[in-house]
C-alpha cells in the first residue's frame, strides 16, 4: 500500500482509525494485564515512600472493590467506624490523634457521617463540657457489614505474605508512622 493510502494514524505509529480499527484494538483488560517491561528503578529502588505508593495501589484498589462501592465508604470513613465498633464512645480528640486528622477535617468527616445517621455526638455524661461520638443502630450494623465485608479483601493481601512477614510488616509500618505496634 502507498504511504499515502495508510490510514493517518497508522503512517504516524499509531493504530489505525474507524471500524477495521476496532477488531484490532485488544481488550484494555488484556491489555492491562500484560506485564510490563521492567525498568531500572534507579534511586526508586531504596525510597520506602515509591514501595508504599506502589503497595497502595493495589491496597486501595482491593479497598474499593470491598467496601467503597458497596458500602459508599471511604476510607477514613471505615477507619473512624472501626474504631468506635472496637472501642464504643470516643472523644473527638481521641479520634482525630488516631486518624491523624485535623480538627476542621474530623468535623467535617463527623458531620457527613451524623448526615448519613450513622453515629451521633452525646455529651459526656462524666463532663458536660466536651462530646463522645457513639454509632446509632444504623452505624454499628454498617460497621459489622463492612468489617465483614473487609475480611476476603484481607485474606487476598495477607495470601501474599507468610504470617511471620504479615506481622512485620504491620510493626514496621507503625515505626515508619511514628506509632507503637497496633494492639
Amino acid at each position: 500500500m502507498p504511504p499515502s493510502a495508510e490510514p493517518e494514524s497508522a503512517a504516524h505509529g499509531g493504530a489505525p482509525r474507524g471500524a477495521a480499527a476496532v477488531h484490532r484494538i485488544r481488550p484494555l483488560r488484556a491489555a492491562l494485564a500484560e506485564r510490563p517491561a521492567e525498568l531500572a528503578l534507579g534511586p526508586l529502588a531504596r525510597l520506602l515512600g515509591y514501595h508504599i505508593a506502589q503497595a497502595a495501589v493495589v491496597v486501595y484498589g482491593s479497598f474499593d472493590q470491598h467496601v467503597r462501592k458497596p458500602f459508599e465508604l471511604r476510607k477514613v470513613e471505615f477507619s473512624l467506624l472501626m474504631l468506635l465498633l472496637a472501642n464504643g464512645p470516643l472523644t473527638p480528640g481521641q479520634l482525630a490523634r488516631t486518624l491523624t486528622l485535623g480538627a476542621p477535617t474530623l468535623s467535617m468527616l463527623l458531620d457527613r457521617l451524623q448526615a448519613r445517621a450513622l453515629l451521633r455526638r452525646e455529651r459526656n455524661p462524666r463532663d458536660g463540657r466536651s462530646q463522645h461520638i457513639v454509632l446509632t443502630p444504623k452505624g454499628r450494623r454498617l460497621a459489622q457489614s463492612s468489617a465483614a465485608a473487609a475480611e476476603p479483601m484481607e485474606r487476598e493481601l495477607q495470601a501474599q505474605l507468610t504470617p511471620a512477614e504479615h506481622a512485620m510488616l504491620i510493626e514496621l509500618l507503625a515505626r515508619v508512622a511514628g506509632r507503637p505496634p497496633a494492639r
